[in-house]
C-alpha cells in the first residue's frame, strides 16, 4: 500500500474499551501477518482473525497500560504498544494454558518464548515482584518511517514509570522492534539467533526472512 503523507496523527493511552475492536482490526492487518515468528510459519492470513493472538491482545488492554496511535483525519488505529503486567507465576499459568490450545504454530512460537523467559527468571536477577511487559509493538506498513514505533515505546516507559514500575521488558523478535528498544536505552539480556533454533532432526524451526536474524529479551531499568 502506498504512505499516508498528510495525516494528522495523535498518541492517546490508556486504550479505552471502546477502542478494542478497532485496535484488533488493526493487528489483523499488521502484526497478525508481519511478526517474523508469525510470518516465519505462517500463523495467519493477512486480515484475518486469529482467536489465540486476540485473547493475548485483549487480556493485555484490559491491564490498561496500553498506547495507540490515531490518525485524526479518520479517526483509524495506525500503531499501538501493548503492554502489560508479567508477575511471578505467570509463565507458569500460561504454559499450563498453551498445551490445551489447538494451534500448533501458536504453540510453538509462544512455547519458545515462555521457555526463553522462564530459564532467564528476570524477577530474581532484577530482584522485582512485577514486570512492565511490551508485548506488541505494531505500526501500519502505510505509516512507517516515521518514528511511531520509537514514539509509542518511549510513551510506554512514561506510562511504566508513573505506575511504579521498575522493570521494563520487550520480547523483541524483529530487528525494527530491537532498534526501538535500543534507541530508548534497553539492554539485551539474551539473544537467540533464529538458524540455531532447531528441531530434533536438525532443521531450523522459524525460517525467518532478512533482516531479523534472532530473537532479543531487552530490558529497561527504571530505578
Amino acid at each position: 500500500m502506498d504512505a499516508v503523507v498528510d495525516a494528522e496523527l495523535r498518541l492517546s493511552g490508556p486504550i479505552p474499551e471502546d477502542r478494542f475492536d478497532d485496535v484488533i482490526a488493526h493487528l489483523r492487518w499488521s502484526f497478525f501477518a508481519d511478526e517474523p515468528l508469525n510470518r516465519s510459519v505462517a500463523l495467519c492470513e493477512r486480515g484475518q482473525p486469529h482467536r489465540e493472538l486476540e485473547e493475548h491482545a485483549r487480556a493485555t488492554l484490559r491491564d490498561s497500560l496500553s498506547e495507540m496511535v490515531l490518525d485524526t483525519t479518520t479517526n483509524q488505529v495506525v500503531g499501538v504498544a501493548l503492554n502489560g503486567v508479567l508477575l511471578p507465576g505467570d509463565l507458569d499459568e500460561a504454559q499450563s494454558k498453551l498445551s490445551d490450545m489447538d494451534d500448533a504454530k501458536f504453540r510453538r512460537i509462544f512455547g519458545l518464548l515462555y521457555s526463553v523467559n522462564k530459564r532467564l527468571d528476570l524477577f530474581d536477577a532484577y530482584h522485582v515482584d512485577r514486570i512492565f511487559e511490551c508485548r506488541i509493538l505494531s505500526v501500519d506498513n502505510r505509516y512507517r518511517g516515521r518514528g511511531l514505533a520509537r514514539q509509542l515505546l518511549e510513551r510506554s516507559i512514561e506510562t511504566a514509570k508513573a505506575a511504579g514500575f521498575q522493570l521494563v521488558k520487550e520480547d523483541a523478535t524483529g530487528l525494527f522492534s530491537q532498534r526501538a528498544a535500543d534507541s530508548m536505552g534497553f539492554q539485551t539480556v539474551h539473544e537467540l539467533p533464529y538458524e540455531e533454533y532447531k528441531d530434533e532432526a536438525g532443521r531450523i524451526v522459524f525460517p525467518i526472512e532478512a533482516p531479523h536474524k534472532s530473537l532479543k529479551i531487552m530490558v529497561k531499568e527504571l530505578r
